[in-house]
């Protein structure tokens, strides 16, 4: 059912399309108020007529189409020119090889140990006192060879602007400022980078997630400045960034026995964990003149251990095997669940950069840890019979995460093409124009129908809000709701919420369907009760049960842009949300990008509509300041969440959010008008000769983009 909406802004075209399941008890909107940007009258024809028909073709972040063949590592490359030299070879001997998390937290209290530099046994110096060592120089110089002037530059300008702030006793207002210095894909260049940001500026912290480093002002070096001269503040980051074996710090000496218990007390408090403190008299000491120093020293329990060499940690990492996966007409983690009893480990132990529709020819990039090459060689022949093919197999050093990757290429054909009904204007000029409005103008960036399982009785989101809602019962028979179809699959379902008989229901579930298998052994091991339930979430890897939490989260956006563009159409407004940067080409980019848009700016004009970006749900994003953060709170309210921290501690799932453009373009689009010929049709017992149209279109969209979408605004066509 379709309903009309009020009239366009400057050409804007929007239309809500409202699907209803009449098998839903709530007769919830399943897939909201999907509206145009563009004005064309576009065209109708048929998408997916076959799996061949849409060819999907992971771009890596190096520009590179998955599907070629390749020799080199995923994780060995420089970063993209925009943010780095590519001049720049380091030699990366002397990093420590200890294996990290996907998140680095670079701060003093917490020292990640992939991120540590140490130095060999040559450079050792028994105190750190003051100056620079020739090492920390070094450091120092490295800045200029991994970041580019600008980066540099800005990077020094944020600094010396903290430092000014600081120095004038002015407060900094609001959340802590941050300045990002990019995604750096290589462990050991990021290693670098966070040291010589501390060395040349120790009153800064750095903070990495996800490959990206943010520099924010170290309050602790603020806080210890009150104590000591910053001359010594700044010595002793320095000290304790440069983790030198055996080494010492020691503070000037000091006479007040108070002061050196604060000093004492602040280094204990805050790096206790990392150092110790005693205090030792002067060398010129005597009773009438008691100066005692203060002396720092690393804890050998936290450092022994580090004294490891290059072999010793190569000897005891995992492996890592990358490939690229092609499958035909299959659910990705149907694939997964098939890859993995193959080759003896958990779907978990997969790592991939974006998911992938099911009805099409998909190729992706994917690691599986503690498989070797070789033994992934040895089932090619047998995942063929599942539809899959894995090639380009190859040893790498780390695992994958989503939304590593640039983008995705498009092979599509549009069967069936004519053109909208009561229009008689000549087709090929309906199609260039389409095509044509749509890469000048873009298309609204919504999350894709298959985000949310269309055509089900019960979609994802619907999941993903009874998680939040730590609903864990009802999210269960929510993902074991059965569809009304006659087969093995459902008969199962159907006697499951019937009788809540888990051994029973495994006994009629296909071995195939290994997330439903999972899960019920784990509810026949724990039972149908809510400890129980959440015991058998757990039996999907972490991916897949964030997954549901972000198809929530993305229903809610798609509603969101909905009512932003009918509420104030393609104008920016006071209390938009803008992203500063225009090379920005996914959703994960810090909140120091994002802009709130004043009331001056407005006037001005300032921004362009495809600057504006709204926040998808999660606990470190910042709110529209205009009708539209209302508009986010009542909606959170309808759904229960108002007090929601977008956080399920019983299932460890954080959700920090991430903002995302409201329009996209697509790239590199080319396409061609087919004629074909059907011969099968029959009219009355006769054959009949038909000609009909197919379009061929290919095309490239950023990561997390949708070509169905982007389809949509093509042809003004609801599939």
């Amino acid at each position: 059912m379709r309903r009309a909406l009020c009239p366009g802004f400057l050409n804007l075209q929007l239309r809500h399309c409202y699907l209803r399941m009449e098998e839903d008890t709530d007769f919830r909107i399943r897939f909201s108020s999907l509206g145009f940007i563009t004005d064309h009258i576009g065209f109708r024809g048929t998408i997916k007529s076959s799996p061949s028909d849409f060819v999907v073709i992971e771009i890596d972040e190096q520009g590179q189409l998955v599907n070629k063949s390749t020799s080199g590592l995923i994780n060995k490359v420089l970063p993209e020119p925009n943010n780095f030299a590519k001049k720049t070879k380091l030699d990366f001997q002397n990093i420590s090889c200890q294996e990290g998390s996907n998140q680095e937290v670079n701060t003093f209290t917490k020292c990640s140990d992939d991120d540590q530099n140490h130095q060999s046994g040559s450079e050792k110096e028994d105190t750190i006192n003051d100056g620079t060592s020739k090492g920390e120089e070094e450091k120092v110089h490295v800045l200029g060879n991994l970041l580019d002037e600008k980066t540099n530059d800005l990077l020094t300008h944020f600094a010396f602007d903290i430092k000014e702030k600081w120095n004038s006793k002015t407060e900094l207002i609001g959340s802590s400022p941050e300045f990002s210095l990019g995604r750096i894909l290589d462990k050991n260049q990021r290693a670098i980078l966070h040291s010589a940001v501390r060395q040349k500026f120790p009153f800064l912290i750095t903070v990495g997630k996800n490959s990206e480093i943010v520099v924010k002002p170290n309050l602790e070096y603020k806080e210890l400045c009150h104590l000591v001269s910053e001359e010594e503040a700044l010595d002793f980051f320095k000290y304790l960034d440069a983790k030198k074996e055996n080494s010492k710090f020691t503070f000037k000496p000091d006479m007040n026995k108070d002061h050196r218990k604060a000093v004492h007390h602040f280094v204990n408090k805050k790096f206790g964990n990392l150092v110790e403190t005693k205090s030792f008299p002067e060398l010129n000491y005597n009773a009438a003149n008691p100066n005692i120093a203060i002396t720092v020293r690393f804890r050998e329990k936290k450092h022994k251990h580090r004294k490891r060499s290059l072999f010793e940690c190569q000897d005891q990492k995992v492996i890592y095997t990358a490939f690229t996966l092609r499958k035909e007409n299959l659910e990705m983690f149907e694939a997964l669940g098939f890859l993995a009893i193959k080759l003896g480990v958990i779907p978990s132990d997969f790592s991939y950069a974006g998911l992938k529709d099911k009805k099409a020819i998909t190729y992706q990039a994917m690691v599986v840890r503690k498989v070797s090459p070789e033994r992934l060689k040895n089932i090619e022949k047998e995942i063929e019979k599942k539809r899959m093919n894995v090639f380009n197999i190859r040893s790498v050093d780390d695992s994958l995460r989503l939304g590593q990757l640039k983008g995705n290429h498009f092979d599509i054909i549009i069967r069936n093409v004519r053109n909208q009904i009561n229009d008689s204007t000549n087709l090929r000029e309906r199609i260039l124009e389409a095509i044509e409005n749509v890469k000048n103008k873009g298309f609204v960036n919504y999350y894709g129908p298959q985000r949310f399982g269309m055509g089900r009785k019960v979609h994802t989101d619907q999941i993903g809000l009874a998680l939040l809602k730590s609903e864990m019962v009802k999210a269960v028979k929510l993902f074991l709701t059965p569809e009304d179809l006659d087969d093995p699959v459902n008969r199962a379902k159907k006697y499951f919420l019937q009788t809540e008989d888990a051994k029973g229901t495994l006994s009629l579930m296909p071995e195939f369907k290994v997330r439903e298998r999972a899960l019920l052994e784990s509810l026949h091991r724990f039972g149908m009760t809510e400890e129980g339930c959440i015991q058998a979430w757990f039996s999907f890897p972490h991916s897949m049960r964030i997954f549901y939490i972000h198809a929530y989260s993305s229903k809610i956006w798609n509603e969101a842009v909905s009512y932003r563009l009918s509420t104030y159409g393609s104008r920016v407004v006071e209390g938009d949300l803008v992203c500063l940067d225009e090379d920005i080409d996914d959703e994960h980019f810090p909140s120091s990008k994002v802009h709130l848009v004043t009331e001056e700016e407005e006037s001005a004009s300032t921004y362009a509509i495809h600057q504006v970006v709204l926040p998808v749900l999660g606990y470190n994003i910042q709110y529209p300041k205009n009708k539209v953060g209302q508009w986010y709170q009542d909606t959170l309210s309808r759904d229960g969440l108002q007090t929601c921290r977008f956080k399920v501690p019983t299932l460890k799932l954080n959700v920090p959010g991430c903002y995302r453009q409201i329009l996209k373009h697509p790239h590199n689009v080319s396409y061609q008008l087919m004629e074909e010929h059907d011969t099968d049709v029959k009219t009355e017992g006769s054959h009949i000769d038909e000609t009909t149209l197919s379009l061929q279109i290919s095309f490239d969209l950023d990561a997390s983009c949708y070509a169905t979408v982007c389809l949509r605004e093509i042809m003004k066509h609801d599939f």
